[in-house]
């Protein structure tokens, strides 16, 4: 029992993540009630709380072996009763790019935010109708889902790096100091870095499960990357030697 929670919940990425969301939970409540309405930092907040806590029910999943089982059993998967990919496809894939969705929209001009929106609808629409039309069931890979939403995401990264050179509000201001700036640059390596490994998840897991094992391992570092940017997003008025104002329009 004890081996099976260690292996469990005494993983390195989880021990650091959840470090952060602890951190990321004094800091948030050390800002002041105006601050703490702000969408700069609430939704940072936000997307932190939640991938820690879908990595946690995660690894309860994993160690509590007949809990996920009775899960995939409902769910029409019998064949596989150790994957808990039904809580990576609905928590990462869904909710976890709607969110970045967001966050890329509070950084983008006016004029720029509709095509997140529409890319919000289609994103929702499209995820949904091909889960539960049983091309991508729940319980199984979803590569296409991802690749939907990971073009989206990087499409939005890429309207905000042009306005970054484009902008007059951006070009006065030092990218290096944005917290934006951070987080637009790890939301981009990120996706762009586990793309791959992601669409062929399926292929890798059956014939060459090391690769996929590795690969695995730098999506995890790349989230804890992206997660220290947020906490930092919302440590930032205790840091002002380190990260200047955004832009006004990003704060809408």
């Amino acid at each position: 029992m004890e081996s099976r929670f260690a292996q469990a919940f005494l993983k390195e990425d989880l021990i650091i993540i959840d470090l952060l969301a602890v951190l990321g939970i004094f800091f948030f409540f050390r800002l002041s009630k105006e601050q703490r309405a702000q969408l700069y930092f609430w939704l940072p907040f936000l997307i932190l709380m939640f991938t820690a806590f879908y990595e946690n029910m995660g690894a309860y999943t994993n160690f509590n072996y007949e809990f996920k089982k009775s899960v995939n059993a409902y769910l029409g998967n019998t064949e596989f009763p150790r994957y808990n990919l039904w809580l990576y496809n609905v928590s990462q894939r869904q909710v976890l790019t709607i969110f970045y969705l967001f966050l890329i929209k509070s950084w983008l001009e006016p004029s720029k935010k509709k095509y997140i929106n529409w890319m919000l609808i289609a994103f929702v629409i499209s995820s949904q109708v091909i889960q539960f039309s049983g091309i991508e069931p729940i319980y199984w890979f979803q590569p296409i889902i991802f690749s939907i939403g990971a073009n989206m995401i990087l499409v939005g990264s890429g309207l905000y790096f042009v306005g970054l050179i484009t902008n007059d509000a951006y070009l006065n201001s030092n990218p290096l100091r944005l917290t934006s700036f951070w987080q637009m640059t790890f939301i981009l390596f990120t996706y762009s870095l586990t793309y791959i490994n992601d669409v062929a998840m399926p292929f890798l897991v059956t014939y060459n499960y090391e690769l996929g094992n590795s690969i695995y391992q730098l999506a995890m570092a790349m989230i804890c990357f992206n997660l220290a940017i947020l906490t930092l997003t919302i440590a930032s008025p205790k840091l002002p030697k380190l990260f200047e104002q955004e832009p006004s329009y990003g704060f809408s």
